[in-house]
């Protein structure tokens, strides 16, 4: 396996040596960004949010940190009814108001979106997810499903590698190298994946949304904080919860995953035999995704 090379190929296709194809690769071009709108809040943060589909049920869907809208939109690609994404504070075109953040003001962004909205059910992605847990230690009624992928915390704080990493992202976007950003994402990929057209796509998106909007160095206060003191207060929660988590993955360790549906009184644990699953199996994951909410 050849290791990780940039920049990338002009037709974003892996580098080949010796005999073999070598023309261009023009493929479809990159389909565009939807077009997005900031929105005021009562808490006076404005936030960045697209919607899609129609109709009820409404469900609002929270990134993990460094991602956003274009990375969270998949998963809702086979829910039913209309879909909420938005960019936390400090991420893409959201507002980033001054201090340091609590896991308290990404649930107010969460709650903000699924209120304007008129959301009944929720899904959040690691970060996403401790922001959802976090809402849910106040309004634990608040939903009627929830879907937590790869949570990261609970009540316990991220691990070093963790912070390791969002340090190295956060640092990497603020120096605005594209090289040192292709760096840190590159890790995002299997390494199977790294030197692929797919790879490549993947990775173009990304470096494209980092770049052009930034990530706030507040961000990177967040990992050594927890979405809650004791897990505990989440047996107040009667909604059905699915819970996905992964073996082997040091971000978000399959343990955290554990904890979380061990808390909630109608969770449902499915976990992944390996890292990289977002690749080898998509298809199984978008179908338990929305298989689950829109049963």
């Amino acid at each position: 396996m050849r290791g990780f090379r940039w920049p990338p190929p002009p037709d974003s296709g892996p580098r080949t040596f010796g005999p073999g194809p070598g023309g261009p690769r023009t493929g479809r071009p990159a389909i565009p960004d939807p077009e997005t709108e900031l929105v005021d809040t009562p808490h006076g943060v404005r936030l960045e949010r697209l919607v899609t589909g129609v109709g009820e049920p409404v469900t609002v869907f929270a990134h993990g940190l460094g991602n956003g809208i274009a990375t969270t939109r998949p998963f809702g690609s086979g829910v039913a009814g209309r879909r909420l994404f938005f960019q936390f504070r400090g991420h893409g075109r959201s507002d980033a108001p001054p201090g340091s953040w609590t896991y308290l003001d990404l649930a107010r962004d969460l709650r903000a979106i699924a209120d304007l909205g008129g959301a009944n059910r929720a899904f959040g992605a690691s970060l996403g997810a401790g922001a959802l847990c976090r809402l849910l230690a106040e309004s634990p009624e608040r939903f009627e499903k929830l879907v937590f992928f790869l949570p990261a915390a609970l009540d316990q704080p991220r691990g070093p590698v963790a912070w390791e990493r969002i340090g190295a992202l956060v640092d990497a976007v603020a120096s605005g190298d594209a090289g040192a950003v292709a760096d840190v994402v590159s890790l995002e990929l299997p390494a199977a994946v790294r030197n692929t057209p797919a790879g490549w796509a993947y990775l173009r998106q990304r470096l494209d949304q980092l770049l052009r909007d930034g990530l706030d160095e507040g961000l990177g206060t967040l990992a050594g904080q927890v979405p809650l003191d004791d897990a505990g207060v989440l047996a107040a929660v009667t909604a059905p919860a699915l819970v996905i988590g992964c073996v082997g993955d040091e971000l978000h360790p399959v343990e955290v995953a554990e904890q979380l549906a061990a808390a909630l009184p109608r969770a449902t644990l499915h976990v992944y035999g390996r890292p990289g699953f977002l690749w080898t199996e998509r298809a199984d994951l978008r179908g338990r995704i929305s298989g689950f909410l829109n049963e």
